[in-house]
């Protein structure tokens, strides 16, 4: 199979589908593989390096996309890219329809079978590929989120875990998952004062037990919720719906509710957002401000750190690469309930039941597709 592997060209994008080590296991597998020029810049891999491993090397964007049977991406695809995609080409990428109503209807009007990586199952409930970066996101939230309460940023002038004498800063992460877990233990490990809302008790149990009492774990309520917006210097959302929308759990209203300078960084801004007054952001310029409170909403947080994220993204991603290399889309999907899960659009069909529910769009289940 061909396969090509484009350089991102989302706002300070950063990251690459493929490592030159996951283009040997192609290569040795008989599989050709096109990398455009500079793909692998941002995450340290040079050129050369994917030579040496194997894969043909181009500027020429449009004979690869037009050439290759499988594209590999890490974000969903920008406007020109999704002008590329044509009837019997695979697409292999982060998707997150829910919340880009027209790059749905675009890829339904492109013809081709897509297949998004934060969909796909494993045997005990998870998200094997959105595992990944989830981890990284949340580890930056935090991050952020303490750059966020410094006062050149807009923020209270807080230090998050306080020194001797003074207070850590309250951190309330709301939603208890991948992204929470990994977000509380950075704010534990720093020292800030830590609770998870969630509405699983027993996930709330897990972390209990885990983490032996030192972070706080309250089931998710209006009441509950609201008084973490009341106390909290820093609110991650951490809310994941698979597949569709997030929620918004606070309001505008809410955030007069907030003290002056608090932050909100919202994790779930690739779904939406969980918070009302969220609005995509860029590295660029990733925060801003409204009534008061510092707000943090940058789709593609990991972007940031490539190298990291593009090494653990692969080691998620090569089985189900290989299996489409060597098998095609619909054997692999075939005999991979899991994988299955993962297709989201078919030549012009709709597979995905929450995207369709949000944007009012009909859908066929991947197994009738499967079976026509």
């Amino acid at each position: 199979m061909h396969i090509g592997v484009p350089k991102e060209i989302k706002n300070h994008e950063y990251r690459v589908a493929l490592t030159p080590g996951g283009v040997r296991e192609l290569v040795a597998r008989g599989h050709r593989v096109s990398v455009q020029t500079g793909a692998g810049g941002g995450a340290g891999y040079s050129d050369d390096a994917y030579r040496d491993a194997g894969a043909e090397v181009s500027d020429d964007i449009e004979a690869l996309w037009a050439a290759a049977e499988l594209i590999l991406k890490v974000k969903e695809p920008q406007a020109e890219e999704v002008a590329r995609l044509r009837s019997g080409q695979t697409l292999f990428t982060y998707l997150h329809l829910a919340a880009e109503e027209r790059l749905t209807r675009g890829l339904l009007d492109s013809g081709a079978t897509c297949i998004a990586y934060e969909t796909i199952t494993d045997d005990q409930g998870g998200l094997p590929l959105l595992a990944p970066m989830s981890r990284v996101a949340g580890r930056m939230a935090i991050q952020a989120g303490a750059h966020g309460l410094e006062k050149a940023q807009g923020g209270a002038g807080i230090l998050l875990p306080g020194v001797p004498g003074v207070a850590p800063a309250k951190v309330t992460v709301i939603g208890g998952g991948v992204v929470g877990e990994n977000a509380a233990r950075m704010a534990l490990g720093l020292g800030a004062d830590v609770t998870i809302l969630d509405k699983s008790l027993p996930r709330l149990e897990v972390l209990d037990h885990r983490y032996q009492g030192s972070i706080r774990t309250v089931y998710s309520t209006t009441e509950t919720l609201e008084a973490a917006v009341r106390e909290s210097d820093l609110i991650i959302g951490a809310v994941l719906v698979p597949g569709a929308a997030a929620p918004k759990l606070i309001t505008r209203a809410m955030l007069a509710e907030m003290k002056p300078g608090s932050v909100l960084v919202d994790v779930a801004i690739d779904q939406g957002g969980c918070f009302e007054t969220s609005k995509p952001t860029t590295h660029a310029e990733p925060s801003y401000v409204v009534d008061g409170i510092v707000h943090y909403c940058v789709a593609n947080m990991p972007g940031a750190v490539a190298r990291t994220s593009t090494q653990a993204l692969t080691n998620a991603t090569q089985p189900f690469v290989l299996a489409l290399a060597d098998k095609g889309w619909k054997k692999a999907l075939t005999e991979d309930v899991h994988f299955r899960a993962g297709l989201n659009v078919h030549a012009g069909k709709l597979t995905h039941a929450a995207v369709g529910e949000t944007f009012g769009l009909d859908v066929v289940t991947a197994e009738q597709l499967l079976q026509a």
